[in-house]
């Protein structure tokens, strides 16, 4: 199958699942169907289940995504491998893995996640997002890392590290539910959380998406 097959199959797909999900169908059933109809692979599946969403989700959702340019004197709380990963494809300029998602939000679409492993591209895109960080004069920024991913105590660490070099107020921990920590503290210090994972931007009032801002910067 060409190219071009593939992307009018994955638009003709993601056309008919946006319309059962607006019909208020449940995200797995309507996924299922849509699939099965339209004889998609586990990337095809992947790349619905990151871009489309109902026009109800996707209005609630883009209300919550904050310039850059207002994250003055706020705690930004940032989801580290969520963050980290698309930044890295953005460094590698794979900009055929980020898709714009119909709730505004950038995302990559690699599943790597469980699987990540610190690389040479690490430090460069914790550069990166530190530094288009800084550039805005945050009143401090804190890294989670999931404690579960192998060495991500030593990524914090390193993320620490750039953030002493950069002379910005901040941290980076790991954490075994990192999810949880991201919404609880946003709420409980009023701050903004930088990632692209739905269920948490569902659960906070503020969500920066970094990796946008840092490929405007590039391009």
């Amino acid at each position: 199958m060409s190219s071009k097959d593939i992307e009018i199959r994955l638009k003709n797909a993601s056309y008919d699942l946006k319309f059962l999900l607006n019909r208020k169908y449940k995200k797995k059933v309507a996924l299922n169907l849509v699939a099965n109809k339209y004889l998609l692979n586990k990337d095809g599946r992947n790349y619905l289940v990151r871009k489309v969403f109902s026009d109800e989700k996707s209005r609630d959702r883009s209300h919550k995504i904050v310039d850059i340019n207002n994250i003055t004197n706020k705690t930004i709380f940032i989801d580290g491998y969520n963050v980290l990963i698309s930044v890295e494809t953005i460094c590698n300029r794979e900009y055929g893995s980020l898709i714009m998602c119909d709730d505004g939000v950038l995302r990559d679409l690699k599943a790597v996640f469980g699987k990540y492993k610190i690389n040479s591209t690490t430090e460069n895109a914790l550069n990166n997002i530190i530094t288009i960080l800084s550039q805005h004069n945050p009143a401090y920024i804190f890294f989670f890392f999931d404690s579960p991913v192998s060495k991500s105590g030593e990524l914090a660490q390193i993320t620490k590290s750039i953030i002493r070099i950069h002379k910005l107020n901040g941290s980076a921990v790991t954490n075994k539910n990192v999810d949880f920590e991201l919404v609880k503290l946003s709420k409980k210090y009023n701050g903004i959380v930088a990632t692209s994972d739905g269920p948490i931007i569902d659960k906070v009032k503020n969500v920066l998406d970094i990796p946008f801002w840092i490929c405007k910067t590039l391009n």
